[in-house]
């Protein structure tokens, strides 16, 4: 039986994350350039939006570049930014055939503007789709993203338009840029690394973390259901005792 049909679709997580790494090694492996195994990154990402279609999956949040990756090799850069460019181009008729809304987060003006209007424009064409949403973190810091959140309640309350004392959690997430998806339950990161990477910190406060040794390019939907299933073997408790969950 495949991990597939191992899968207890009542207990889906809503929101999967994902930290897609190993695309160099992947490359270095095929005695290729790095920007090779970015290429064959693209169609494990296809691969795993569809396996999240096929089971129900609501939201995937991969972190497709983060803030420190702009000190990589201006080449190897310039490279990413391309094959964003056109895979965001190539695949608008295919998130909507498989009725899946496009969503970006991250400091997405420091973006060539190629990219920023071709995100755009893939975003409005997929915004009435409803099945799943595919949020590309890019251009992405955690720590940024909550102290950007901070700078505005600090506005707000400068402006008398909130007070110190009603900050509470949820007017703080609700500052996020995930605020329109709940947390992820489940965060995977590939290629044997045992690290977030400064991603997602404030939302992944009780999300469960998978590690797995397959480098990004070789991660497939089966590798995401395997996922799932060791997820569904655990007990999530939020601070409480097994006893207190029956």
């Amino acid at each position: 039986m495949g991990f597939k049909e191992q899968i207890d679709t009542t207990r889906l997580p809503e929101h999967i994350a994902i930290i897609m790494d190993g695309n160099g090694r992947w490359a270095k492996n095929q005695g290729k350039f790095r920007v090779f195994g970015h290429e064959s990154g693209v169609l494990s990402v296809k691969d795993i939006v569809e396996g999240c279609v096929d089971i129900g999956i609501k939201y995937l949040t991969v972190y497709a570049f983060s803030t420190e990756n702009w000190n990589r090799p201006i080449e190897e850069v310039n490279a990413l930014m391309e094959l964003l460019i056109s895979t965001i181009n190539q695949e608008a008729e295919t998130l909507n055939k498989n009725n899946v809304r496009l969503n970006a987060i991250g400091d997405l003006k420091s973006l060539p503007q190629k990219c920023i209007d071709d995100l755009a424009n893939v975003m409005d064409i997929t915004s009435k789709n409803t099945k799943c949403t595919l949020t590309l973190a890019l251009s992405y810091s955690a720590k940024w993203e909550i102290l950007e959140a901070a700078k505005r309640l600090a506005q707000q309350v400068q402006e008398q338009k909130i007070t110190l004392e009603e900050i509470n959690e949820d007017i703080f997430a609700s500052q996020l840029t995930t605020a329109q998806m709940p947390d992820p339950e489940l965060m995977i990161r590939t290629s044997g690394e045992h690290r977030v990477s400064n991603f997602l910190l404030w939302q992944i406060a009780y999300t469960e973390l998978y590690f797995t040794e397959t480098l990004w390019p070789d991660f497939r939907r089966e590798d995401l259901f395997e996922a799932i299933v060791d997820y569904q073997k655990r007990e999530r408790r939020f601070g409480k005792i097994s006893e207190q969950l029956n």
